[in-house]
Formats: structure tokens, sequence, C-alpha cells
């Protein structure tokens, strides 16, 4: 029998690298790999359907199937895991020195449908108190201006967004339109150096393990999402699919362990490596329902509170029925 021919958009990871080179095979699947930009795997899945599979915003995903989108599913792959307390930047001669600063100032998202930020204002929210309601907010492109949402809102009603296409956040926080941003990437100004803008945490990687421990969290950025006709043709695609992703990033989870050779150009990775076991378990980049459910609930409560979904969603939703039969664990 022929083998299934998949195109994957996918960015460069080394826990999916054994997947896009073929070194783990998919059984069945004949798989066309692409390295693109980020953006352009979003922008070009959400509205065109490139893809047969792509790496997806997980704030995205979530929007879109709790407004009934049945076109898209997803596999419980997640590629990109990242803290958030680093997220926030203020100016270093501006009125925010501390989180309960933020409430009833002037903020920027570069969409209010950005993962990173629903985790950040999340963060303001259930753990500094702060009503986001009481926020001036303002969507723009964090360093290239015309940036705009790719999915519907259902904002909450009292809060105020308003969207700005001739300027960037970066600007407006230099000059003062803005008391505070929250963004995914570091704004190129502050990895310049030089600039007036500053993390809100100078601890923020003590602030993050200490959450991490805490909570056991490490929020979920971008899943792996497919067209629902690929599963609908061919049912067993997508445990296959799976499988092979995990099997490629316990690949990768070995050799960042490996203290014999420096696999990644990060001094003392796997002592690293042995730190996050620490806090999340032997496998500490769980893929799978159950073993992120935490993480999971609270996103996507998160989400709906914030207006990015349009219902209240739970794990079971996102995924489809094969993978949930097949990976309970």
């Amino acid at each position: 029998m022929s083998k299934v021919e998949l195109t994957l958009a996918l960015s460069r990871y080394d826990h999916t690298e054994d997947l896009v080179t073929g070194r783990v095979p998919v059984e069945g699947v004949d798989l066309n790999c692409l390295d693109l930009p980020l953006h352009d795997i979003f922008y070009r899945f959400i509205h065109f359907r490139d893809f047969d599979l792509a790496e997806m915003s997980m704030a995205k995903y979530v929007s879109l199937v709790s407004q009934g989108d049945a076109s898209v599913t997803a596999l419980p792959v997640f590629p990109s895991r990242v803290a958030r307390h680093s997220s926030i930047y203020v100016r270093r001669d501006g009125p925010v020195k501390k989180p309960a600063d933020l409430a009833r100032r002037r903020i920027g998202v570069p969409e209010w449908a950005q993962t990173a930020a629903v985790y950040s204002r999340g963060l303001l929210m259930h753990h500094f108190g702060i009503d986001l309601s009481s926020i001036d907010w303002f969507q723009a492109g964090e360093d290239e201006t015309g940036r705009r949402e790719k999915v519907k809102l259902k904002l909450p009603s009292g809060l105020s967004l308003s969207s700005v296409s001739d300027k960037t956040l970066t600007q407006m926080l230099s000059s003062g339109e803005l008391d505070a941003i929250l963004v995914a990437q570091p704004p190129r100004r502050f990895l310049e150096g030089g600039s007036n803008i500053v993390r809100l945490f100078d601890d923020y990687l003590e602030q993050e393990q200490r959450y991490a421990r805490e909570t056991k969290i490490l929020p979920i950025m971008h899943t792996v999402a497919m067209k629902r006709s690929i599963l609908d043709r061919w049912p067993w695609v997508a445990g296959n699919l799976m499988s092979g992703f995990e099997q490629a990033k316990n690949n990768s989870l070995e050799r960042a362990l490996y203290a014999g050779v420096t696999r990644f150009p990060i001094p003392w990775c796997f002592e690293y490596a042995r730190q996050a076991q620490e806090i999340w378990g032997e496998d500490y980049w769980p893929y799978g329902v159950e073993r992120n459910r935490v993480t999971l609930d609270l996103f996507l409560q998160y989400a709906y509170e914030q207006g990015v979904c349009h219902k209240r969603l739970e794990p079971e939703d996102l995924f489809p029925s094969q993978v949930l039969s097949q990976y309970r664990v």
C-alpha cells in the first residue's frame, strides 16, 4: 500500500528534528517538512490551510475550536513551551516598578489572541490581583506596524482594546504612550541595549522557577494542528504521527541529558535538563492530555475569561478521539 503524502510546516526544534529528517519514520506516512518563518506558518494555515499539518498558536487554535470551526483538529504535541514572567516589559524611568503598578495603566499587546499574552494577563489577574478591565489595552505590532488579530474575539464587557496601525508597541512604550507591553519575544531595542526598556522582573528566572515548582506548569505556546479532512480520510494517521513525535522528543531528551558530549551550544545543558526533571519528572516535556491537564485547564480558563475562547472548553475538546484513547497517560 502506498504511503499517505502529507506536508508539515514546523519551526526547527531539536525535539522534532528526528521526525523532520526521517530518522524517526511515521508508519504509513511520507512527510514533506517545511521550515518557514513562524508567523508565516500561522498566517498561511489559519487563513488558507496551505499545509496538511502545521505548528499553530495555542490561543488561535482554541479560539477557532470555541467558535465551532471543525475544519481543523490538533495533536497533543507541544513544540514550544515558555514561562512568561519574562514577557512583561516597562520603561526604566516609567511609573511601573512592581506588578501592582500595572492597574489602571496603558498596556500593549501584539495580538489579544497571542498565547504569550494570554498567560501574562492570567498572571496579572490571578497571581497579582489586577482587574484587567481597569487597564487601557492597545494592540499593535511589536517592532513592525500593521499587525492585526487573526481570529475573532469575544471581549468581556467593560474591557477596552484599541488597535493602532501606524505605530509599534516598542515606539509607544519608549515614548511614554504605553506604560508596559506583554510580548512573546524581547523587543529589538531591548536586545540592542541602550534603550529605556527593561523587564518588569529583574529576577524573572527566579520568579519563573518558583512558579514552576509551585504549580508544575510550563506554559504551552504551540500545538500541531491538522486539517480535519486528513483525519476523516485516514483515521489512523493521527496515532502514527503522535507516535513519531513522541519518539523524536524522547530521542532529544536523551541527547539533552547526556553529559559526555555537548550536543547543544549551551554550557551545562545536561545540568539544566536534570534540574527540569526535578520539577516536572523524568519526561519534563510531556505530550498527551493527562500529563498536561493542569496546564491545559489553566490556559482554557484564561482564554475564556479574556474573550479569546467564545465558550469554556475542556482539554478533550481540543484533540481527536483516536489520540485521546491512545494516549491516556
